[in-house]
Order: C-alpha cells, then sequence, then structure tokens
C-alpha cells in the first residue's frame, strides 16, 4: 500500500474502530466500551505535572534554535523508509516458525499445561514487540527530524511529537504488555475445548486443519494490528510531511 494511503487510513479512523480493537472483539478476549471522554480528557489521565510543563514549554517556547538534524545525506527519504521497515517487520511476523501454519499440529499431542504450551508463542510475542519498538523509534526520529526542517511551526511539531513520545511510553508499554495475556486467554479457551468452538472465520482461513495453525493465524493477525497502531503517530507526521506544514499553519 503507498505510503499515503496508509496515511490517510489512519487518519480516518479512531481509536475503538482501529485494526487492533476490532481483532481483539473478534476473538471474543476483549469487550471494549467506547468511552465517553474527550481525547483531551483522557490523554490528561495519562500526563503527570512534568509532561504538562513539557508540553507547554513545546507549545509556547522558541524552537528557533531547537531544530531537529536533518538524516545524514544519503539516508533513505522517510517514505522509502517506512515502507522498507513496516515491510520488513511484516515479513518476520509471516515467517516466524512458531507461527508457522504449516508447521502447526493439529493440537492432539498437546497437554492441558496452559501456561508451559503457551510460552513459545508468549516468547514469540515479546520478541516481535521488542523488534517493533527498536525499529519503529528509529523511524519516527527520522521523520520528525525531516518534517522540523520544513518550518518553525514543523519543528514545533516534531517537538510536540518527541514530548508526547517521551510522556506516554510508560503508558504504552503497560498497554501493549496486556496483548499477550488477552492471546493466552485466547489459547486456554482453544487449548481446553480441543477447538471445538472455534470461530467459523478462524476455521475458514485456517486452511491446514485443526485449531492450532488457526491460532497462529490469529496471533500474526494482533501482531500485524499492533504493528498499525504503533505506527499511527509515524502516519500523522507522514502526512503533515506531505502536506507541507506552512508558517502560517
Amino acid at each position: 500500500m503507498p505510503v499515503s494511503s496508509m496515511a490517510r487510513e489512519v487518519s480516518r479512523a479512531q481509536f475503538h474502530s482501529s485494526r487492533l480493537i476490532r481483532v481483539l472483539e473478534g476473538l471474543a478476549v476483549a469487550d471494549i466500551a467506547d468511552s465517553r471522554q474527550s481525547f483531551g480528557e483522557r490523554l490528561a489521565q495519562w500526563l503527570d505535572f512534568k509532561d504538562a510543563i513539557s508540553l507547554y514549554s513545546v507549545l509556547h517556547g522558541d524552537l528557533s534554535d531547537g531544530a531537529s538534524r536533518s538524516p545524514a545525506v544519503g539516508a533513505r527519504s522517510p517514505q522509502e523508509e517506512l515502507r522498507r521497515v513496516r515491510d520488513s517487520l511484516i515479513e518476520a511476523i509471516r515467517t516466524d516458525t512458531q507461527l508457522d501454519l504449516h508447521e502447526a499440529a493439529d493440537g492432539a499431542n498437546l497437554s492441558s499445561d496452559v501456561e508451559g504450551e503457551f510460552l513459545p508463542y508468549h516468547r514469540a510475542y515479546l520478541t516481535h514487540q521488542r523488534s517493533m519498538q527498536s525499529a519503529l523509534g528509529g523511524l519516527r526520529a527520522q521523520v520528525r527530524a525531516a518534517l522540523a526542517e520544513r518550518s518553525a511551526s514543523g519543528r514545533r511539531l516534531a517537538a510536540l511529537d518527541s514530548v508526547l513520545e517521551q510522556s506516554l511510553a510508560a503508558r504504552e508499554r503497560s498497554l501493549l504488555a496486556l496483548l499477550p495475556v488477552l492471546l493466552r486467554k485466547h489459547f486456554e479457551h482453544l487449548l481446553l475445548t480441543r477447538g471445538s468452538v472455534i470461530a467459523e472465520d478462524s476455521i475458514q482461513e485456517a486452511p491446514f486443519g485443526g485449531w492450532l495453525p488457526g491460532f497462529c493465524r490469529d496471533v500474526q493477525a494482533v501482531l500485524i494490528a499492533e504493528l498499525d497502531l504503533r505506527l499511527q503517530p509515524v502516519f500523522g507526521l507522514m502526512d503533515a510531511l506531505g502536506k507541507g506544514v506552512t508558517e502560517q499553519q
């Protein structure tokens, strides 16, 4: 998918209609009610006093001497790097041997020890989360640097994103750490019932038969949905970069 199309798709989505939320609700592991609070009200609950001071400084301070450094000469453009990083992370998910649909057994030889049987999948999930965090941190910084070169308002937006990234990092980690926990709940249900009540759509999308390949497919779907969620700030910066942030904005 072209970068501009991906950015427009993300900009149209609300958090509670995101791909990740839809996937989790489809697996029946999360019942997420739509919040009646505004975005600002929810954000205020996640920021402490020090964060508020940092945000105020960015919004009202002089950033003329604080421009981000541009990427090194010869480096890929932000658009190229976004496409490369996203494709690389998705390919790693789809080729993970632990999640290989061809290799997954039908679960007949698995014990009822949920914790022991799920552990390899838990480790695989955490590995992909670490890869996302590492790769997307550098990508986000590169896009901010490119945006900061455009104008004073571009520098302010880049600085604002940097402060938000730091302020929300702990909250983001704690929330995303719940995903393998929810998948364990899904695995437990399938293991103990031996897939007798697996969702119809999972059966149709698991061409190799049995419930375990379907579970592997579900893990891949959650990982890719998490990746899209993590990319939302980058898509927002790319959208601003593509439109060209002007001095008047």
